[in-house]
């Protein structure tokens, strides 16, 4: 019977739409490094050639990593070239880095002051305004900062169904909304006290807890939280 090869496939099956699908931890071994190499030979897919590989290496990628350049590109392993295996000897060796390394400390942004001396720098300056927000996990440690839109010199539109989507797709279960006045007065407009309103009444239909809203200036700040402005 003719063999596939991976572009042919059910799309659920290939490493590269498995991973986009359910992550990287859904993959095996062989999943991961065919990833890597792109492609096998003829006679058999990068997945097929990456498991004999393994195989051999008593299905340990520590002595996987251990081979050399020559053991890699050997005769046996067709469709395996030196590129392919200094790809996968760097990976193997940013692997053994990592995990010497600790974890990044995620930045607590529990209070006004600190999404203002982060956020300062990003919008300090600005001639138009802008709108971030930042997405926290339930210990109010920092996941991402997203720009969410840019307008003019008065006024910039913010999307509730952009913030709860970015929410969402990084698991943050805390928000917190940024924007700036060029002018360099804090005060919040009408329409910024309305965008509040609807974007915590959003963040509560999907059990999600709004921080904060700050309008920023280069010196300044107003804080809907410490002005008692947010319901609670």
């Amino acid at each position: 019977m003719e063999k596939l090869n991976i572009t042919q496939w059910a799309e659920e099956d290939r490493p590269r739409e498995k991973l986009m699908r359910l992550g990287a931890e859904a993959l095996t071994n062989a999943e991961l490094l065919a990833i890597l190499i792109g492609s096998g030979s003829p006679e058999e897919t990068a997945v097929e050639l990456m498991k004999r590989v393994l195989g051999d290496c008593n299905n340990n990628l520590n002595t996987l990593g251990k081979k050399s350049i020559s053991e890699l590109t050997d005769a046996r392993y067709k469709g395996l070239g030196p590129a392919k295996a200094i790809t996968i000897l760097a990976a193997c060796e940013l692997g053994k880095r990592r995990q010497s390394e600790k974890a990044e400390e995620r930045q607590r942004m529990d209070s006004a002051e600190a999404i203002y001396e982060y956020m300062r720098p990003k919008m300090q300056d600005l001639a138009t305004e802008q709108a971030w927000v930042l997405l926290l996990n339930q210990n109010f440690k920092l996941i991402k900062t997203v720009r969410i839109s840019s307008g003019g010199i008065s006024e910039t539109s913010v999307d509730v169904r952009i913030v709860l989507k970015e929410a969402l797709l990084c698991n943050a279960t805390v928000v917190a909304l940024c924007h700036n006045h060029p002018s360099n007065n804090p005060r919040p407009s009408g329409d910024d006290d309305r965008i509040t309103q609807r974007l915590q009444k959003a963040c509560e239909t999907m059990r999600i807890y709004m921080l904060d809203h700050l309008v920023i200036t280069d010196s300044d700040y107003y804080s809907y939280m410490e002005n008692g402005k947010l319901d609670r």
